[in-house]
């Protein structure tokens, strides 16, 4: 599941609507819509996301919400290190090989961290808290 996944997933059960309902609803096949919240298929277009957000009736935060949501949820990402210091290819490369072998918590404590040395700590709390909600409503 990708972060916009859960997020997306939990505002159409608040909507009372099945994932069949918000395809036919968007134009797209709900196969696809599921493949978008499973990360079997890449990040959601722009366009799409908007259309989404229309549909569910986000304003302001909220859709900025999603459409973070969905900038963070490519299934394959990749990270261009050439021309970076040897650390941060190390980072890359350790980060890659290992991410299977992170706990849900761990990963949330790597994220903390990261957002802290970045400066986007605030960013974090906004989206920890989507995902949260999301996973609570998974249950």
């Amino acid at each position: 599941m990708t972060p916009f996944g859960l997020k997306s997933r939990q505002l159409r059960r608040q909507k009372g609507v099945t994932l069949q309902e918000q395809a036919s609803v968007l134009g797209v096949s709900a196969a696809y819509i599921s493949a978008l919240e499973h990360g079997r298929r890449g990040k959601p277009s722009p366009a799409f996301v908007d259309q989404i957000c229309v549909w569910f009736g986000l304003i302001w935060d909220d859709a900025e919400q999603l459409k973070y949501l969905a900038q963070m949820s490519h299934p394959k990402p990749t990270m261009k290190t050439g021309g970076l210091s040897a650390e941060a290819t190390f980072l890359a490369n350790l980060l890659a090989q290992n991410i299977d072998r992170l706990s849900e918590v761990q990963c949330s404590d790597l994220i903390e961290a990261l957002n802290s040395q970045l400066g986007t700590d605030k960013l974090s709390v906004y989206v920890s808290s989507s995902l949260e909600e999301a996973s609570t409503d998974k249950a």
